[in-house]
């Protein structure tokens, strides 16, 4: 099942809509793995964390599919913990040394997507490899936003938080990221 995932994750099909999806795409994934979403989050999917593979599947399930699956909804953001947990294991275990430069990236995005500043940190750090330049380019804009509000005002009213002053400024700017 996991190897099925990453083929199709990493495919031309798929990957186009990675970082510009549209309404079809994200239909697609709640369709296709939405109930892989759900078991993943209750501990069903929990043994795929001893496999390099399975355990780099069950975070782009965890971190990516409900950012796609629940776009624009507090869900959307329900598994990111769980999904910096599995990568951190990852991490732990090794499995990201010689893994290509694409997985790794996704791999370590849990730790870009996060409002703690420590996480942020360590998400530089991961992604200052080569082959990750682009990454590392956004790592950085996301640390930035991080460090400067201490999480990020584009959730603001996805979470029922209110925004500050300097949090509506940089949101109205050309500058602000929208998500």
């Amino acid at each position: 099942m996991y190897r099925a995932l990453l083929g199709y994750w990493f495919s031309d099909e798929a990957s186009q809509y990675w970082f510009n999806s549209t309404p079809e795409f994200d239909q697609y994934l709640r369709d296709t793995y939405g109930d892989l979403w759900q078991q993943a989050v209750s501990g069903g999917l929990d043994e795929w964390r001893e496999n390099p593979e399975a355990c780099l599947a069950l975070v782009i399930i965890l971190d990516q599919f409900p950012l796609n699956m629940f776009r624009a909804t507090a869900k959307s953001f329900s598994s990111e913990q769980q999904s910096r947990d599995v990568a951190r294991h990852a991490i732990e275990q090794k499995f990201d040394i010689g893994m290509p430069a694409k997985q790794k990236s996704f791999l370590y995005m849990p730790f870009m997507h996060s409002e703690d500043l420590d996480d942020q940190m360590l998400s530089l750090k991961l992604f200052d490899q080569p082959g990750l330049e682009n990454s590392l380019r956004f790592a950085g804009h996301h640390h930035g936003i991080i460090e400067k509000f201490g999480r990020f005002p584009h959730r603001n009213d996805i979470l029922g938080r209110r925004s500050s002053e300097s949090e509506i400024e940089y949101l109205n700017s050309k500058e602000a990221f929208k998500g």
